[in-house]
This record gives structure tokens, C-alpha cells and sequence, in this order.
């Protein structure tokens, strides 16, 4: 009798200690060619070049703030990985939000603080996405968008419509434009 509760009571606490790292996650891509450069001097020189924003997410958490039209997430130290101008930057914080408006592009934007040099940076990449790509249920857990892929378009303006990566470093603060593919 005793060895079967023992062999009861392992197994529940082998499974409960397993289950965090079971959960789901969703790997999010946004990647393409950087440019063209929309403001700033580009001192990481990424400006033609390869951008690359990678994110995986659990899918239990929960937001940390939410509108009926947009969820943010904070995410997990090394959950969002930066390449820009060929060098991988793997952030410290990172956030995710989700916007789907009543009108205009869904977005998926990632804030992420990255070392260059020993110097703390900032990372934001927006991907603009097809309407309707995000449902209702993303204000609840993160979610993945449909259709997977999607291509990009660069934006022509800094803040402007269209998919840009904005990244402050060495004291200078530039906006790219980019075009590519996003999927999850």
C-alpha cells in the first residue's frame, strides 16, 4: 500500500513540475530586407541588408494590459531574437502587442532591450498585417495569425503604414523600412 501512494504521489508532482514546460508556444517570424532607411543614420549599417524578428511565446499567458481592440504581453528574457546588418542581438525584456482596429491593418509589434557594445538598446519591429488576421481571442492568450505566411510590405514613412523595425543604439535612434515575410 505504501509503495503504490508513493508511486502516486511522484507521479503527480513529476507532472505538475513537467507541465510549465510543456505548455504550447507559437514561434512568431518577421523577416526580409532592411530599408529603406525612413529616418536616422543607420550606424549598425542594416540599411539592404537581412532583418530578422524572432519571438516565441507561450500560449497560456495572460496580457499585461488589454483593449477590446489590443492585448500587450510581456515576454521572458531571450523570448524575442534581433538580426540586424548580420549580427544577432538576443533581448533582455521584451513585450509583444496585438492591434486588429475596426479599420486599417491588424499589427503585431515587439519592443525588445538588446546589448550593443555593452550599451543597452532598443528594438521595435512592427509587422502590418492583413485585416483580420488576429481574432477576438488574443486579448485572452496569444494567438496565431491567419493566413501564415504573409508577405510584407516596407513602410514608406517612419510611423507611417507598412512594416518597419525602429532601433535606438550608440545614441542614435534609426527607422527602417522592411520587406519580407511574416509566419508563425
Amino acid at each position: 500500500m505504501f509503495l503504490r501512494r508513493w508511486l502516486l504521489l511522484s507521479t503527480a508532482v513529476l507532472m505538475f513540475g513537467l507541465c510549465p514546460l510543456m505548455a504550447a508556444t507559437i514561434t512568431y517570424a518577421v523577416s526580409g530586407t532592411c530599408g529603406p532607411v525612413l529616418s536616422g543614420s543607420d550606424p549598425l549599417g542594416a540599411n539592404g541588408k537581412s532583418g530578422v524578428v524572432t519571438a516565441v511565446v507561450a500560449t497560456t499567458l495572460a496580457p499585461t494590459t488589454k483593449t477590446t481592440t489590443s492585448a500587450t504581453y510581456t515576454l521572458p528574457s531571450g523570448a524575442v531574437t534581433v538580426v540586424l546588418g548580420g549580427t544577432s542581438y538576443t533581448a533582455s525584456a521584451s513585450t509583444m502587442k496585438y492591434t486588429f482596429p475596426a479599420a486599417g491593418a491588424d499589427t503585431m509589434v515587439f519592443t525588445a532591450t538588446i546589448s550593443v557594445d555593452h550599451i543597452k538598446g532598443t528594438v521595435v519591429g512592427s509587422a502590418s498585417l492583413a485585416k483580420g488576421s488576429f481574432k477576438g481571442s488574443v486579448t485572452k492568450h496569444p494567438a496565431k495569425f491567419a493566413p501564415s505566411p504573409q508577405s510584407l510590405t516596407a513602410a514608406v514613412a517612419a510611423g507611417g503604414p507598412g512594416t518597419q523595425i525602429k532601433y535606438t543604439a550608440l545614441g542614435s535612434s534609426t527607422v527602417l523600412g522592411l520587406s519580407g515575410t511574416a509566419s508563425n
